[in-house]
This record gives structure tokens, C-alpha cells and sequence, in this order.
């Protein structure tokens, strides 16, 4: 999945390369952060640029990160 960032502040765009996925395995671990890349996405997409989104970006990182090794051993 590649994520469009053109035209974003440099601050939303250095998280994009931290929701890729394609490095995982096939099931749940890339099935999970795969969910959270599209959900960056659409974050992106549809709000406001700005230190908001950018906080709430690295917030959900963090929670996509918990979510991988969550998954770890399931599946």
C-alpha cells in the first residue's frame, strides 16, 4: 500500500514510512497493521493538516505497534 502524502507538512509525511507493512508475514500481524495504515490514511485524507493530526499519528503508531506484538504468537 502506498500512501499519498503529497502537498502534506513534513510532519505528517516522516509518519507514512512507519505504516508500511508489507515486510510483515502474510496473517494477523500484517492483517493488523495493515488496518492501522488505512486508518493513517483516511486520517490524513480527510483532516486538517497540522501538530493535531500529526499527535494523533504517532499516537496511533504507537497503538499499531501494541496491536503487532499483540498479535505476535496468534495465528
Amino acid at each position: 500500500m502506498s500512501m499519498d502524502i503529497e502537498g502534506q507538512h513534513p510532519s505528517t509525511q516522516h509518519f507514512v514510512p512507519l505504516f508500511t507493512f508489507d515486510h510483515l508475514p502474510a496473517g494477523i500481524m500484517r492483517e493488523t497493521s495493515a488496518a492501522c495504515a488505512i486508518l493513517a490514511q483516511r486520517m490524513i485524507d480527510t483532516l486538517p493538516d497540522g501538530p493535531e493530526l500529526s499527535s494523533g499519528l504517532r499516537k496511533l503508531l504507537e497503538a499499531k505497534d501494541c496491536f503487532v506484538r499483540a498479535s505476535i504468537g496468534h495465528g
